[in-house]
């Protein structure tokens, strides 16, 4: 007889794993605003590193919730990707007094970080 073992998926280590992923971010936005002081950066330049950022963030996020959880670790990578770009969708609205400033990148993001959380995950 097989005994299945659940794991309790932690509601306050899914929180401290989305804090992480935003200590993260932070970190590497500094690190590309010393690089931009630096080296005088492009705006293309800047653009990539920032969506290079949302993709480190988001799958150290996803690979170490699924290390953390074990099951379904795709699905937990994709679920912290999208509180990733929730609650960085909702810094935007909050700092832009609204969705006027939205611009066509809005799904591409979405896509960024879910993917990467998901393969994250996958990945791990």
């Amino acid at each position: 007889m097989e005994q299945t073992i659940k794991k309790k998926v932690d509601l306050l280590f899914l929180l401290k794993m989305l804090a992480f992923s935003y200590i993260l971010t932070t970190i590497l936005l500094l690190l590309l605003s010393i690089l931009l002081y630096k080296f005088r950066l492009s705006e293309t330049v800047i653009n990539a590193g920032i969506i290079i950022i949302y993709i480190v963030s988001t799958f150290f996020t996803g690979f170490l919730t699924g290390k953390k959880i074990g099951t379904k670790k795709y699905f937990w990578g994709l679920i912290l990707g999208a509180l990733y770009f929730i609650v960085l969708t909702l810094i935007s609205l909050f700092l832009n007094h609204g969705i006027s400033d939205f611009t066509g990148n809005f799904l591409t993001t979405f896509f960024i970080c879910v993917g990467s959380g998901m393969l994250g995950g996958m990945l791990s």
